[in-house]
C-alpha cells in the first residue's frame, strides 16, 4: 500500500478547508443587518463577488457615481484587487447595476436591493437610496477577508425605507477639538448605518472651532483652548467644506452649530465689545456651564451674529444652522427671548433653517423652526404649539456621552446611566405626551465631550449604542425587539473588532467570540 505523506495530507486538509470555507450561507434572512430592514425574502441561492465582477451606474443618474465608487472601495479592501466601475445605457445582465427608480415607486431614501444568481440590482428612490442599498450590501460580505477567498451573498430581495427622514449624531468638537481626519471617521460610522445628519457643536465656552474671516480673533484667541487646558483648535473654512464635501458624498448632511447667547465664553474672550461692561473675559478651561452671555442689547452683538451666520451660510449647502439656546442662565427672560427672536430673523435673512434646544421655545419662533428636545418638555410641547417640529434627542435615553453604568470609566451621569438597552428601548412618537410622529422630524443622538479627549474614547462612547439610534430612526418601531436586536447587534462585535473599533463589551448582549 502506498503510503500518504504527511505533506500530502496537510495539501488535502488545506483543500476540504478551503472548500468548506467557499460553504455560503444561502438564507438573506439570517444576515444581521442593523438597521433592521422592512422586508427580506431570500431565494435559496449566492452570487459569486470576485474583483472581476463590474459595477455599473445608470447613465445619467445624478449622485450615484460616488455610491458605485465607494462600494468598489470596499471591495477592493477584501478582494485584494481593483474593481471596475462604468456608465450604461441599460441595465447588465452579470455584476453590480446601481439605478434610479422610477418615480413614486418607493419612498424617499427607500431602495430595493435584489440580489441574483448572476446580478446584484440597487434601485434607489434617489441617490440617497442608492448609497444606503449600498451600506445593506456590505453587511453581507465579512469585515476582512485574506483576498484569497470567493466572496458569496445570499441571494434574495429587500425592500426598506425609513421611518424617519432625519437620523443624526451630534459631536462636540468644542470642547475638546477632534481633527479633520477624526470627524471623517465618525462620519464614516454614522454612513455604516444609514445616519444621514452630523451636527457639529462649534463654538462654547471652551473653544470656537470654526474661522470666521470677518472675526478673526475668534479662532486667533477663542480657538486656542479646551477643556483641561490642552491647545484646542479650529477649522479653517476650506477645511470645513472638506468635511461638508466628504459627509456628502456618503448622504450625510452636515448642521453646524453656534451657541448663544450662552455657553460664548471663547466668543467674549476674543473681543470684548461683545461683553455689557466692554472687558474680554479670560479664556475657560473648566466644565460648569451657565455663567456667559452674550449682550442682548448692543447692536455690535447682532452684527456679529449677522456676519458669523452669513459666512457659515455660505460654507454650508444644507438647509440648517442651530442656534444652540441652552443653559443660558444668566440672561434675564425678557432678554433671551428679544435675543432669539433677532438672531431667528438673521439666520432667516440668509436662506437657512433654525433648530435650537428646547429652550428656544420661550421665544415667539418663526415658520420652520425646530425645536430639539433634551431634557424640559414644558419648553417642547410648547414649541410644539407653536408650530414647530421637533427632533428627539432626550438626555435620558439619548445622550452618547451617559455613562452605561456606574463602572464604566469615561462620561457622566447627571442624566442617568444608559445601558444598551435603555438607549434603544424607546419609541420617539410614544415617549413625550403631547408629541406625536406627526410632529417629530427625526432622531438625534449628541455626543458631549467634557470627558472625552481622543477618537479611541469617542468609539468607546459611541459603541455599541449607535447601531441602536440608528435602527430607532430608520426601523418602525413594530419591527423593534430589544431581545432580537441584540442577537443582530452581537454578530456586529466581530465587525467592530475588525474595523479596529474600541467598543464597550456590554454584559447584556450576547457577543460572538
Amino acid at each position: 500500500m502506498r503510503k500518504i505523506s504527511v505533506l500530502s495530507i496537510l495539501v488535502i486538509l488545506v483543500s476540504m478547508f478551503q472548500s468548506c470555507s467557499e460553504k455560503v450561507e444561502t438564507d438573506l434572512t439570517k444576515t444581521a443587518f442593523i438597521p433592521k430592514p422592512t422586508t427580506v425574502t431570500a431565494t435559496g441561492d449566492g452570487y459569486k463577488l470576485t474583483n472581476a465582477s463590474l459595477i455599473y451606474v445608470q447613465e445619467g443618474a445624478e449622485g450615484l457615481l460616488g455610491t458605485a465608487e465607494i462600494l468598489a472601495e470596499r471591495i477592493e479592501q477584501l478582494t485584494g484587487s481593483s474593481v471596475e466601475t462604468k456608465t450604461t445605457s441599460s441595465p447588465p445582465s452579470k455584476g453590480v447595476y446601481i439605478s434610479l427608480a422610477d418615480k413614486e415607486q418607493l419612498n424617499d431614501q427607500g431602495y430595493e436591493l435584489k440580489i441574483s444568481k448572476n446580478l446584484v440590482s440597487i434601485k434607489g428612490a434617489d441617490a440617497a437610496g442608492c448609497f444606503f442599498a449600498a451600506q445593506t450590501l456590505l453587511q453581507t460580505l465579512p469585515v476582512e477577508a485574506d483576498n484569497t477567498q470567493t466572496l458569496y451573498i445570499p441571494t434574495g430581495t429587500i425592500t426598506d425605507s425609513p421611518e424617519y427622514t432625519y437620523r443624526g449624531a451630534m459631536l462636540d468638537v468644542a470642547r475638546h477639538f477632534f481633527n479633520v481626519e477624526e470627524v471623517k471617521q465618525y462620519i464614516d460610522f454614522l454612513a455604516m448605518y444609514k445616519m444621514n445628519v452630523l451636527h457639529l457643536h462649534l463654538t462654547d465656552d471652551q473653544g470656537w472651532r470654526i474661522e470666521i474671516k470677518s472675526w478673526p480673533k475668534l479662532t486667533e484667541i477663542g480657538g486656542q483652548t479646551e477643556v483641561g487646558g490642552g491647545k484646542g483648535g479650529f477649522y479653517t473654512q476650506e477645511q470645513y467644506k472638506e468635511l461638508v464635501e466628504y459627509a456628502a458624498d456618503r448622504q450625510i448632511m452636515i448642521v453646524p452649530e453656534i451657541d448663544m447667547p450662552g455657553h460664548t465664553n471663547a466668543a467674549l474672550a476674543s473681543y470684548a465689545e461683545l461683553n455689557c461692561d466692554g472687558k474680554a473675559r479670560e479664556l475657560y478651561t473648566g466644565t460648569e456651564v451657565g455663567f456667559s452671555t452674550f449682550c442682548t442689547d448692543k447692536e455690535v452683538t447682532y452684527q456679529f451674529i449677522d456676519d458669523v451666520i452669513r459666512e457659515l451660510a455660505a460654507l454650508t449647502p444644507g438647509p440648517y444652522i442651530h442656534i444652540g439656546g441652552d443653559e443660558s442662565h444668566v440672561t434675564a427672560h425678557d432678554d433671551y427671548v428679544y435675543f432669539v427672536n433677532k438672531v431667528q430673523d438673521i439666520v432667516a435673512k440668509h436662506g437657512k433653517k433654525i433648530i435650537g434646544w428646547d429652550e428656544i421655545a420661550n421665544a415667539k419662533l418663526i415658520d420652520d423652526v425646530t425645536v430639539q428636545f433634551w431634557a424640559d418638555v414644558e419648553n417642547t410641547t410648547m414649541g410644539v404649539e407653536k408650530g414647530a417640529q421637533v427632533l428627539m434627542s432626550p438626555a435620558a435615553r439619548a445622550y452618547l456621552d451617559m455613562q452605561y453604568d456606574s463602572t464604566t470609566h469615561l462620561g457622566l451621569h447627571w442624566a442617568g446611566y444608559i445601558e444598551v438597552d435603555h438607549g434603544y428601548n424607546w419609541d420617539p412618537a410614544t415617549l413625550v405626551e403631547g408629541i406625536s410622529k406627526d410632529n417629530i422630524l427625526g432622531i438625534e443622538a449628541p455626543l458631549w465631550s467634557e470627558t472625552v479627549t481622543n477618537i479611541d474614547e469617542v468609539e468607546f462612547m459611541v459603541f455599541p449604542r449607535l447601531p441602536g439610534y440608528a435602527e430607532i430612526g430608520w426601523t418602525a418601531p413594530s419591527e423593534r425587539n430589544w431581545d432580537e436586536y441584540k442577537t443582530r447587534l452581537a454578530k456586529h462585535g466581530k465587525r467592530f473588532e475588525a474595523l479596529g473599533i474600541d467598543y464597550y463589551k456590554s454584559a447584556l448582549v450576547p457577543w460572538e467570540e
